[in-house]
């Protein structure tokens, strides 16, 4: 007797269509499981047997072979556990599935059914090819029940599911209000206006977030670069919903997902010990990585020349084209990483290098080894870098914070719709991440501004790419401002952030 039951499967973050086969033959009891099983799914066997046995049902004693397929592809993790039982069921003569309903879930000993990954993917990868339908485990319904156009049931035991399909105890699909999992207002126990002076830096930090600049806080330890880059995450605005999509995605396949949607821009701060594998993803079945989980939000590396060589410049494709492909055996995934890298470094070993109120005790030969730990290539692709010294005596007494996150977040509202609009029908979405030609379409100087770089490229015998990052930060302060035209002040004020003169690499 043979059955086939539908289910999914995870590349990278897509889901594909899996049929799961069931085959009960004569012959002595076995239980085979093929079709490019991992461990965990080789496993299923004694899952299944001890859930339908303590939900009282019995085990057929003859020759069980399932199949998944597409038998090429490999299948991981433990989502087929319900649909292999859902098939033995219906041999059994238990249950009748229908053939268009999705069926996945991890089932327990006692048969109760626990939560997988890859839910949304799935439940997203698989409407495209028709299915409305999905059988999930209760704590995974409304991961599913976000996208529009299906109906995703959720089940806590085996039983459950039978009374449903029997009809004698039929659930209802989730049922997810979209309008009112965003109404939910962003809140954060944190405020820009917490940092006392550091009126260049909070600057820097507004146009970094404005123009998704990647950014360089560089100074003495105490100084405030941890307190600012935390920051950042309250100054940038509310996620669409079509981002939040894209987000959990990525946390639903990294198994990091704790609720239905998530509603608030990532802020990943990986530790300087972290590998190039944990950066950018990787692994025997590809995981996401710390730059695609900070996919549309923030990647901060604290202490960043403490991060090995190799980690670092593994970010350097990534931080230009918005996605990082993994290749291994088994095939190539592609992860997004659309991320605004922030990173923090002292001046020298001692930290004290440039610092005005303690000395430097290193040797230039130590600060120079010390600062040339981040490449040319790494530096090449931050557009900000900026010099953050200790707050002075007056600013800490007098306590002024300055303007709080909400009123710098609205000036920053503004200057994103305005490169929705410049950038409508293109790849590109930000200032930042614009090509040359992009740079000379859009980067329109009025008579003064020109005349002043000009002067500009003289004098400090800028770089052609240094030429194009100024460009590209102008714009951005010019969008702040409501400009259509960057003027001699945006120009100006965008050659504050080059720190090469302090720097001695």
């Amino acid at each position: 007797m043979f059955c086939r039951v539908k289910s999914g499967g995870v590349l990278g973050i897509d889901g594909f269509e899996v049929d799961v086969e069931v085959d009960v033959s004569p012959g002595l009891p076995q239980f085979n499981i093929v079709g490019l099983p991992d461990k965990a799914i080789n496993e299923a066997k004694d899952r299944v047997k001890s859930a339908l046995k303590n939900s009282g049902f019995s085990i057929p004693t003859k020759k069980i072979t399932v199949n998944l397929s597409p038998s090429h592809v490999k299948k991981q993790g433990t989502l087929y556990d319900l649909p292999i039982a859902v098939g033995i069921l219906q041999i059994s003569g238990v249950v009748d599935v229908p053939q268009d309903v999705v069926v996945l879930g991890e089932l327990s000993l006692d048969g109760k059914i626990n939560k997988v990954m890859g839910v949304l993917p799935i439940v997203l990868s698989l409407k495209e090819e028709g299915y409305r339908k999905f059988f999930v485990p209760e704590a995974n319904a409304f991961e599913g029940g976000i996208v529009e156009g299906v109906e995703v049931y959720g089940f806590s035991s085996v039983n459950e599911l039978v009374e449903h399909l029997k009809g004698i105890k039929q659930k209802d699909p989730v049922k997810v209000c979209i309008e009112e999992l965003l109404k939910d207002s962003e809140s954060f126990d944190i405020d820009l206006s917490d940092v006392y002076g550091q009126t260049l830096a909070k600057r820097a930090i507004e146009i970094s977030c404005a123009g998704m600049h990647h950014l360089l806080l560089i100074g003495p330890p105490g100084a405030g670069k941890s307190m600012l880059a935390k920051r950042m995450i309250t100054i940038m605005p509310p996620l669409t919903f079509g981002e939040a999509i894209e987000i959990t995605r990525i946390y639903s396949v990294a198994g990091l997902l704790t609720n239905a949607l998530i509603k608030t821009r990532p802020f990943r701060s990986p530790h300087h010990t972290a590998s190039d594998v944990a950066l950018i993803g990787g692994g025997t079945f590809p995981t996401p990585g710390e730059i695609s989980l900070a996919h549309r939000g923030i990647l901060f590396l604290d202490e960043m020349v403490e991060f090995s060589k190799k980690a670092l410049e593994a970010l350097r494709q990534p931080m230009e084209d918005g996605f990082v492909h993994i290749t291994r055996a088994g095939g190539r995934v592609r992860f997004p990483a659309h991320f605004l890298l922030v990173g923090a470094i002292n001046p020298c070993p001692c930290g004290n290098y440039g610092n005005p109120y303690k000395a430097c005790v290193c040797s230039p030969s130590q600060i120079r080894n010390y600062q040339s730990k981040l490449s040319g290539p790494i530096l090449d692709r931050i557009d900000l870098k900026v010099w953050v010294e200790p707050v002075n005596k007056e600013d800490l007494i007098n306590a002024k914070g300055g303007e709080s996150s909400h009123k710098v977040r609205e000036r920053i509202k503004r200057a994103f719709e305005a490169q929705k609009e410049r950038f409508k029908g293109s790849h590109t979405l930000f200032n930042g991440r614009m090509k040359e030609k992009e740079v000379e379409k859009y980067c329109t100087m009025d008579k003064d501004a020109k005349s002043f770089l000009r002067q500009a490229i003289e004098r400090l015998n800028l770089t052609g790419r240094s030429y194009i990052r100024l460009l590209k930060v102008s714009r951005t302060i010019a969008d702040l401002e409501g400009e259509e035209v960057i003027r001699l002040h945006h120009i100006s004020e965008a050659l504050q952030f080059r720190v090469e003169d302090k720097l001695l690499i």
